[in-house]
């Protein structure tokens, strides 16, 4: 049995959750459950990235303190993913005790392996990217190139982390770990930023007190990024639980957007380095979602509420959207006209209606029993081809990938029903056939779904008369054909997906 560790970032709590959390968690949480389903074990892991200046500030402008404003903005986030059916085995909060304790281990590591002094630092700071910046980064005006807003000039005495000291071991660890970073242009980018050197970086801070503290000068806390990227260790025990630990580092899967591949391919595997643990085994950059061509955040006016999406179209569907229409490794557009012509077509168009016109033809013409399918079909050998190119898709994290080759099952069945036309024939072995195959067909597409359609994959596997879930299967033996036994009651039952006239 395999392990699979995935993480998605940990999202800052000084505002709602938006889509393109969504987009990322959403992710995560089907590949999770895929490999789940191909018999891995699996721990998936998200959060909340609670300390800072920005959520500092943000506390002080609704009048209350850091603690209470973080403990009333993070629920936002845990209700945002059990609203689209994302199911984490642990989500973190950076402001837990066990977090502080991981931080303290980690860092206090790399203080004594020599990697951390004092110094003073000067810089250009963006507080909404909690990120400095060299002047030749910045737009015109001074301006941050992510979030458009100026920057503050700071300076303070800090503790630095030496970077500079892994320039060389980053490049060879690299190199001998072509697929640590995905895609190739993400990792051509990291790598070329290591390679044009690397300077020292400011971990720690004065000016606020909102943060884990450095156990060896009280007068300090850790910069946010440094305290946020152990959560991804703190889950899994770091400094208390070193058999957890083991079971589970550096075997993780990180799923990040690309603006914050640096702090993930350079400076996360660096400092990994210096503690004296491995780097992690895999970064998925994802892109941006786009409305009108601009990224989505929660500073911008084109922001929109996981909630609003599932209210308008469902958990599923919304979740279908988001995984089959942006790959991860592109940037991808967000409207409401995508996903209605998404709904339409492949939801309501061709699985809802197949899964109804079978149902309604097995009621007509087998007494609503389901009979068993033709091990002659031509659909087996379709099949046999989907299930082989969905795993790959899977397998290679692009969910866009398997799910357009499962939908490829769905039209060729679609299809193979137009052809047979079993509401015209008598009832008998021939019309048994036929619809004993749709039936496995629908079977081995409801597998193949489970991952990205909970919610409607196990309402179809009740429909077609099959007990237990469809997640309990192991794939491959899960979606091979026969399955199906026959002699099982089909549920026509209202349409999953009702078409929409927007």
């Amino acid at each position: 049995m395999s392990r699979y560790y995935i993480t998605t970032p940990i999202y800052y709590v000084n505002d709602a959750p938006h889509v393109g959390h969504a987009y990322t968690t959403v992710n995560a949480d089907a590949l999770a459950r895929w490999h789940r389903l191909i018999g891995d074990e699996v721990f998936f892991v998200t959060g909340t990235d609670e300390h800072g200046q920005k959520v500092a500030r943000a506390a002080e402008e609704h009048g209350v303190g850091p603690a209470e404003w973080t403990d009333r903005l993070a629920p936002r986030f845990s209700s945002a993913w059990a609203d689209l059916g994302v199911e984490p085995d642990e989500f973190i909060r950076t402001s837990e005790a066990r977090h502080h304790r991981a931080v303290q281990h980690f860092l206090g590591r790399i203080y004594e392996n020599g990697y951390i002094a004092k110094d003073t630092y000067r810089g250009l700071y963006c507080v909404s990217c909690e990120q400095y910046y060299a002047e030749d980064e910045l737009l015109e005006g001074g301006r941050c190139p992510v979030h458009l807003r100026p920057v503050e000039h700071l300076e303070e005495e800090n503790y630095f982390f030496k970077l500079s000291a892994f320039e060389q071991r980053l490049i060879e660890w690299y190199e001998a770990n072509p697929e640590a970073v995905r895609p190739e242009s993400k990792r051509n980018e990291a790598l070329s930023f290591i390679k044009g050197g690397l300077r020292d970086i400011s971990i720690t801070r004065t000016s606020i007190d909102w943060g884990v503290g450095v156990p060896w000068d009280e007068g300090h806390v850790f910069y946010v990024w440094y305290d946020a990227l152990v959560n991804y260790l703190t889950a899994i025990g770091y400094g208390e639980d070193g058999d957890r630990f083991d079971r589970w580092w550096p075997a993780v899967h990180h799923l990040i957007g690309k603006e914050i591949i640096r702090f993930h391919g350079v400076w996360w595997p660096a400092m990994c380095m210096a503690a004296g643990i491995e780097p992690p085994a895999h970064i998925q950059v994802h892109g941006w979602l786009l409305v009108g061509g601009e990224k989505m955040s929660k500073s911008s006016v084109n922001q929109i509420a996981p909630g609003e999406l599932v209210a308008e179209y469902g958990v599923d569907p919304v979740r279908y959207h988001l995984l089959r229409d942006i790959p991860l490794g592109t940037d991808g557009e967000f409207s409401a006209e995508g996903i209605a012509a998404r709904y339409n077509a492949d939801l309501a168009n061709n699985l809802g209606n197949l899964v109804s016109r079978v149902a309604t033809v097995v009621a007509k013409q087998c007494g609503g029993i389901g009979p068993a399918p033709d091990p002659a079909s031509r659909l087996k050998a379709v099949a046999a081809d989907v299930v082989t190119e969905a795993t790959a898709g899977w397998g290679g994290g692009q969910p866009n990938q398997g799910l357009e080759a499962t939908w490829r099952l769905v039209r060729e069945t679609n299809a193979e029903l137009e052809v047979a036309e079993p509401w015209k024939g008598d009832p008998g072995p021939e019309v048994d056939a036929v619809l004993g195959s749709a039936l496995e067909a629908i079977r081995i597409v409801t597998v193949l779904i489970v991952a990205a359609m909970p919610a409607t994959a196990t309402e179809l596997w009740r429909r077609i008369g099959l007990g237990g879930s469809p997640a309990q299967g192991r794939l491959p033996e899960a979606a091979a054909w026969g399955g199906y036994p026959g002699g099982l009651p089909v549920e026509k039952g209202a349409p999953l997906f009702p078409r929409r006239r927007d």
